[in-house]
């Protein structure tokens, strides 16, 4: 037996399994995993339906795993869309805070991805035949690779990050993860560093085409940028001095809130925006208790203008309003960075915020991107958040330079969806 084919082996009768039960359990408990639970069960009613009105035109197949996969997928499919303007393009998600938020007009089908069931996947495939199957990010799923090879579909992952630091270079791992990439029929890295390492995991007789083609999430976030050009005229320095929290963890709240509580009570100057990473009504309430506990007064955002609320702290309690927020402060911290990892730091820095962020942004480059032209920092603690946000607030020219250079970051990384445009269509 060979190895390819005990891994196959393994992965079907025990680590997907595994997921799925564990999946199906959770669903039990959670609003979120039992939404995307039963949006699967939609999704083949909304593949039939596609098919029958597709009139045998070519199909591309773009999957995200969730909202912030999309914000890299999104300028990529819309200049495809141009070049292929004859051919359809599904969307999958396998979140459900991708698929409820996403409304594009470049997209003609919206699904949830199936379950990673070999029979499953193998009969979307076969019922979409799209001419590629086109992936970003991480969210790989063996099956679907691997049957997209068997049917001889070509099949790209793009904005591909490889961490040294990964378990995917645990000798063991690492010969799981070869078989999968080498399945694929390109992969376009993100940076040099990422080439390298996924040469190391895929090794050196490798099958796909391998090109650096940088992020298009920087793209993405420059497009939308674009839209506000009132804030966008405005000096950095005639905003209020404002500290932005985006997309705000409960560990986040945990780690530095009295920190942050102690910086806006320091200076009469100071105020705050809390934008929650799920605005919730239970993390809502909660920030609200936290608030009221520490004599804080607040207001929340709903559908108000920022500008017409004169409080402490502002409350964001919606989707979809935190980018142009950030064009409305100073300095921002973005969440994530001591649980599942930092969120995207790329629209507080086109808006010429330095941006602040916690330990874990190892797999993220544009975090590295920032901390290297030292535009953004990392900060192990509510203390260290305190001192050096003051420190900024205090310090014109270090602010000024620290802005200046977290811009600089987002505009020296653009062009990359051209070139992924460009290879999608000749590789």
């Amino acid at each position: 037996m060979g190895l390819a084919v005990l891994w196959i082996i393994i992965y079907n009768f025990i680590l997907f399994p595994f997921f799925f039960v564990l999946i199906i359990f959770l669903s039990f408990f959670s609003k979120k995993i039992r939404e995307g639970v039963y949006g699967r069960l939609n999704s083949k009613k909304i593949i039939n339906e596609f098919i029958s009105k597709s009139k045998n035109k070519d199909i591309y197949w773009f999957h995200a795993a969730s909202l912030g996969e999309y914000e890299q997928i999104k300028p990529v499919l819309s200049a495809l869309k141009e070049v292929e303007p004859d051919s359809l393009f599904v969307l999958s998600f396998f979140s459900p805070s991708g698929f409820n938020f996403v409304e594009d007009e470049d997209v003609d089908c919206k699904i949830y991805l199936p379950f990673d069931f070999r029979w499953t996947v193998k009969n979307y495939l076969k019922r979409l035949k799209p001419r590629k199957l086109i992936l970003a990010g991480y969210d790989v799923w063996p099956n679907l690779i691997w049957a997209a090879k068997e049917l001889n579909i070509h099949t790209v992952l793009f904005a591909a990050r490889f961490s040294n630091r990964s378990a995917k270079s645990y000798p063991i791992i690492k010969m799981f993860y070869r078989n999968i990439y080498n399945s694929f029929s390109a992969i376009y890295t993100i940076s040099d560093a990422d080439n390298r390492q996924l040469k190391f995991i895929i090794g050196e007789k490798y099958l796909p085409i391998l090109r650096t083609l940088g992020n298009p999430r920087y793209d993405q976030v420059k497009l939308k940028s674009d839209k506000f050009t009132n804030e966008r005229t405005r000096s950095v320095l005639q905003r209020p001095k404002r500290l932005i929290l985006g997309s705000m963890h409960h560990e986040d709240e945990r780690r530095l809130a009295s920190s942050i509580f102690n910086l806006i009570s320091d200076s009469t100057d100071v105020s705050l925006i809390w934008a929650p990473h799920t605005p919730s009504n239970k993390n809502i309430s909660r920030i609200e208790t936290l608030l009221i506990r520490n004599d804080i007064p607040y207001q929340k955002l709903g559908e108000k203008n920022i500008e017409e609320l004169k409080t402490k702290v502002v409350i964001v309690d919606s989707v979809g309003r935190l980018s142009q927020l950030y064009w409305h402060g100073q300095i921002a911290y973005i969440g994530g960075g001591f649980s599942s990892g930092v969120h995207n730091v790329m629209e507080p820095a086109i808006a010429r915020l330095p941006v602040f962020f916690g330990p874990k942004y190892d797999n993220f480059h544009e975090a590295e991107e920032l901390i290297n032209k030292e535009g953004g920092f990392s900060i192990d603690s509510g203390e260290e958040l305190h001192i050096q946000v003051a420190s900024l607030f205090d310090n014109k020219d270090k602010f000024l330079n620290s802005s200046y250079s977290a811009t600089n970051v987002i505009h020296d990384n653009l062009g990359s969806s051209t070139r992924i445009v460009r290879s999608l269509v000749h590789d």
